[in-house]
């Protein structure tokens, strides 16, 4: 049996552990990397609503990932607990950089994503007025229903990865769907 199957067939929490046992970056943490990449990506993309920004986030994730390699701790699924340093760093880069509009750069920014392969898009992208619509909450909300209701996670999950209870999820959620069919409302 060769290395690559071997490494294929090993669960996530399994070629997690053996990453934090590596030097660098070997074959576990790199075979991590090619599992999640495209998730990751599409992750990134969708909370910051840019190709490039989605680029950049995700090559952070991934650094991130390979310094903080030893520190995942089996609490939660590693896709989960690696979905949240994705969901925290863009959190970042969103504060970092300011609110930018989505409209910035207008078409160029539409031609990002006709450009991004159909994988790394996920199938059917937020429209621009939901996306508008969605600025308008904050930073933690906008995350926790573009990751509800784009990446179809569960309150569980959601839970594991913003820290919060599952009760507190749902009400998050519930009241930032409210507002955003508020604000949807307001303008027909």
């Amino acid at each position: 049996m060769g290395i690559g199957l071997e490494l294929t067939e090993r669960t996530d929490e399994q070629l997690a552990a053996e990453a934090a046992r590596e030097g660098s970056d070997g074959p576990a943490f790199v075979a991590l990397v090619e599992r999640y990449s495209q998730r990751v990506w599409r992750i990134c993309y969708r909370l910051l609503g840019n190709a490039d920004d989605a680029s950049d986030a995700a090559q952070e994730v991934f650094v991130r990932l390979f310094v903080s390699r030893g520190k995942y701790q089996a609490r939660s699924k590693y896709s989960t607990w690696l979905h949240g340093l994705a969901v925290r760093t863009c959190l970042a880069l969103r504060r970092s950089r300011g609110r930018r509009r989505r409209r910035e750069g207008g078409s160029e920014a539409m031609i990002h994503e006709a450009q991004a392969p159909e994988a790394q898009r996920g199938g059917a992208a937020l429209s621009d007025d939901l996306l508008e619509m969605l600025d308008e909450l904050d930073e933690i909300d906008r995350a926790l229903v573009i990751l509800k209701y784009a990446e179809n996670y569960s309150y569980e999950e959601l839970a594991s990865i913003f820290e919060l209870s599952v009760s507190a999820c749902k009400m998050r959620v519930s009241r930032a769907r409210d507002r955003v069919q508020k604000k949807h409302q307001g303008s027909e």
